[in-house]
């Protein structure tokens, strides 16, 4: 085996004129080769095309948001709101004390702000570097620049072309579920994507050899992506790195390197450790609140039909949205199942074709008719990008394209969820961690990722071998087929492929409200104008794949150039994807900065309730959709409220009292003619016990009406009798059978905490004296010893004091804390300040410096190198 030529040589050898950069005639500029002043000139000369294409990311990226951007619109939907209404009481805390508080009373009665605002000292340094590598963009700009700039460090690691890397920045980048991201405010999920592939191009380094570079990158990403806060995409793509890992190890072995292999990935687990590290109170924290959520595991497990036990989100919730098997073909064409769920009357394209009769009922049915609940819009990854990866199956070779093909057919058959429910149970029930996500659609995030990859290989392959068109014609008749045949198709004879364009649940709502004789007129006209959006994306589609092949046609035949090649490749992928995009992220959905004040904009009934002086109380909102908004958090103490990811327990609460007693506030508002002093008390208790003191009802003309609740117990109450129960059923069931104000039901783990209670004083107090979100004081008096509940949420880590001295705090009535008190007057405290939060932040400190040191390292390494080419020169 010859000697491999040493890399600084190498450079040195295409410095002088040996077949690398060119030797100037005559040597006109010997200046150049005498003097150091060559080095900036080559590295130059070196990074330039890498420089150019980031300038050209910028400006695509300002190019999609512009005007918006420069005039300083904002994008404001549901769940911006949502996280801006949640966040704003420990925003004002933050304000105003300078601290952060892991706990806001804002929603759901209480609960910790892991999942609303995860915001850490130990990650401002990350912060920073964050902020450095999107250089400082704008808001918007630079979400599409980083996921374009993280899928162009990844090719470039993989030896692509800084021109044909940057084309396969724009293929992911542009992607159609992203900016559907970026419209529906899932903007966590998309920066959590946005660092994937860098992360990936890392582990690819490490297992070049290239071990520092490689863990630092991987180390540095790795952090970055966890402190993004979407733990469901990272472990997503904790199967393709092992996708890639395995057919890394699989070359390792046939070329016997294994070796080398194992000391890759022994770099890499210390580079992960390190970048799990840097974040450590983020997972930590978000680990422990897990097990007290939705996604934790139940204490009032049920069986399912199967007989299996449900641990962790039920299936029915994890495949709820599902994709449909036929659906998956808008990777291809994008308006396959009609769109997004936005009314029919705002597409222009599908009003062509409506019957002017039934002009307002299209304002009401949707455009999109696939199997999920509903959705923002399509994963589309490209017509001729998907006619690009068919050809990869058969260009590429090497165990990467099996790991790159095996993650997409992976990925496409768990999306499916329900619709392929022998694989969806195998993985709930197997695999760890699988049952903690919901929307099983979303693992379609690895085929958007793998698609383009493999796409980028398969043009690298034709740009090294232009005579592959001639070579391997059948490869592209087959690709061609597999893409532009199945849209022609589509577009000619769309009924043969997919006969029902009328959901049973929409067409049984039109049968109960339409009558018979106009029923069929009705869905006749509704299936064609679903059809026709269906048709003209789908010869958009075939016409995208027929260009893009005739561009690779002429290629072949020598009379079109590679730079040529690849621009009109990027001109064509790009025009296609934008249009798309566009549907769903458009100038006209931005808004004007007035608008998220106007949002939260105080009303005249908030004004009443917020001149009431009690510390504390909570308000429950009929106006609005109480469990799936954040704007009564906003300005309130909501016993409602908008998240992903609530206690468990709080939602048990919800479904078994909370709700059905809100059907009965309202039907003894009514039967009481508006008097609340003729009201039933006993109808809601749980509303009671939770303190809210005021109802917001809907009024005439959009207005609201306040409502104040003389039953609210109160911020705290002695109880006289203590019922003990086995279970959380006995629990939660057992509200519906006691005086709440008299007696605590409370599970025996904790009857060791406790003592007898006796008679209590009738002229027993307690009251709430300083409250902050995570510090609440009272002040006590009794004649006897007695057990206080309190109408605060319990959750490990409350620590409550006596007078200065540590007393447990036990679950009373299912969700709430409770405490015994000794006779007498006392002050008692309670706070929320984890421990943990120390030794985390602590390790997390140690990891950044290990981190600094490690790019210290690496700089130092590369001026070494630097050195060695001075000399050589």
């Amino acid at each position: 085996m010859a000697p491999t030529k040493p890399i600084i040589t190498d450079i040195n050898s295409k410095i002088r004129g040996n077949g690398g950069y060119g030797d100037p005639p005559g040597n006109r500029f010997p200046s150049l080769y005498n003097s150091t002043s060559l080095i900036p000139h080559t590295l130059m000369k070196r990074f330039l095309p890498d420089l150019v294409v980031i300038l050209a990311f910028i400006i695509i990226s300002f190019a999609y948001f512009f005007p918006a951007v420069i005039e300083g619109r904002i994008l404001f939907q549901h769940d911006t709101a949502a996280g801006a209404g949640a966040s704003q009481e420990v925003k004002e805390y933050y304000e105003r004390t300078g601290q952060r508080s892991r706990w806001t009373n804002a929603l759901f009665g209480g609960m910790p702000t892991y999942q609303i605002s995860p915001s850490y000292d130990s990650t401002e340094p990350l912060r920073f570097v964050e902020k450095a590598y999107h250089l400082f963009l704008p808001n918007y700009v630079w979400l599409v620049f980083a996921m374009m700039l993280g899928f162009y460090i990844l090719l470039r690691v993989m030896g692509v072309s800084a021109w044909l890397a940057g084309l396969g920045g724009i293929l992911w980048g542009f992607s159609s579920y992203f900016f559907i991201l970026i419209s529906a405010g899932h903007i966590w999920k998309f920066i959590t994507l946005a660092y994937i592939p860098p992360t990936i191009a890392g582990i690819l380094l490490a297992y070049k050899k290239k071990y520092l570079a490689g863990g630092i990158l991987t180390a540095l990403f790795v952090a970055l992506q966890i402190q993004s806060n979407h733990v469901q995409m990272t472990y997503y793509f904790l199967f393709v790195i092992l996708f890639l890992v395995i057919a890394i190890f699989t070359d390792a072995w046939k070329k016997k390197e294994l070796a080398d292999f194992f000391k890759a990935t022994g770099t890499l687990a210390i580079a992960g450790l390190i970048g799990i590290s840097v974040n450590l109170s983020t997972l930590y924290h978000t680990y422990e609140y897990t097990k007290e959520t939705m996604r934790g595991q139940s204490e009032l497990r049920q069986e399912t039909t199967d007989g299996k036990e449900e641990n962790g989100l039920t299936r029915e919730y994890i495949t709820h949205w599902s994709y449909g098997i036929g659906e998956t073909f808008n990777l291809l064409v994008p308006n396959l199942k009609g769109g997004a769920s936005v009314p029919l009357s705002q597409s222009s394209k599908a009003m062509k074709k409506a019957n002017p009769m039934y002009g307002s009922l299209y304002t009401q049915l949707p455009q999109y008719f696939g199997d999920q609940p509903m959705t923002s819009g399509p994963v589309y990854i490209g017509a001729f990008v998907g006619m690009l990866f068919i050809l990869g199956c058969f260009l590429v070779k090497g165990p990467l394209k099996w790991a790159l093909l095996g993650a997409t057919i992976f990925s496409i058959l768990l999306s499916w969820g329900k619709n392929f429910i022998g694989l969806t149970d195998l993985f709930i029930d197997y695999v760890p961690l699988y049952d903690k996500f919901r929307a099983v659609s979303s693992i379609l995030v690895i085929a958007e990722f793998t698609i383009p990859l493999l796409a980028i290989l398969a043009l690298k392959e034709i740009i090294q071998k232009p005579t592959l068109f001639k070579e391997k014609a059948t490869y592209f008749y087959i690709s061609f087929a597999l893409t532009g045949g199945i849209a022609f198709l589509f577009a000619i004879a769309p009924r043969l492929f997919f006969s029902d364009y009328i959901p049973a649940q929409e067409f049984a709502a039109l049968q109960s409200a339409i009558p018979a004789e106009q029923l069929k007129g009705i869905t006749s006209n509704l299936e064609e104008m679903r059809v026709y959006l269906f048709t003209s994306d789908a010869w958009r589609s075939f016409f995208i794949i027929v260009i893009g092949t005739l561009l690779l046609w002429i290629y072949g035949t020598g009379k079109l150039k590679t730079p040529l090649l690849i621009g009109a490749i990027a001109v064509l992928c790009l025009t296609d994807l934008w249009g798309v995009n566009k549907r769903y992220l458009n100038d006209g959905q931005f808004q004007p900065q007035t608008q998220k004040t106007e949002a939260f904009r105080k009303t005249p009934t908030d004004e009443l309730i917020l001149q009431d002086p009690a510390l504390d109380y909570r308000v429950l909102n009929f106006a609005t959709s109480t469990f799936q908004e954040n704007y009564t958090s906003y300005w309130h103490k909501s016993i409602g409220g908008y998240h992903a990811a609530k206690l468990q327990r709080y939602q048990d609460m919800i479904d078994w009292h909370i709700v059905p007693e809100m059907n009965a506030v309202y039907q003894e508002i009514q039967s009481s003619e508006g008097d609340v002093e003729r009201m039933n008390p006993d109808r809601f208790k749980v509303i009671n016990i939770l303190n809210t003191r005021y109802f917001i009802f809907p009024a005439t003309q959009g207005q609201t009406i306040p409502v104040e609740n003389p039953y609210a117990y109160g911020n705290a109450w002695y109880v006289s009798e203590i019922r003990y129960v086995d279970h959380a059923t006995e629990e939660i069931e057992g509200l519906n059978d006691i005086d709440p104000a008299e007696t605590a039901l409370v599970n025996n783990r904790f009857r060791g905490e406790l003592s007898d209670i006796g008679h209590q004083d009738s002229l027993a107090s307690v009251t709430l004296t300083t409250y902050e979100p995570d510090h609440l004081v009272y002040k006590t008096s009794s004649a006897e010893k007695g057990l206080i509940v309190f109408s605060e949420i319990y959750y490990p880590g409350w620590e409550a004091t006596i007078d200065g001295i540590p007393v447990p705090i036990v679950r009373a009535d299912y969700i709430l804390r409770a405490m015994e008190v000794p006779a007498g007057e006392h002050t008692l405290e309670m706070r929320f300040s984890p421990k943990s939060l120390k030794i985390t932040e602590t390790i997390a400190y140690v990891a950044l410096l290990v981190l600094f040191l490690g790019v210290v390292a690496w700089v130092w390494t590369q001026r070494k190198n630097i050195f060695n080419l001075k000399k050589t020169l």
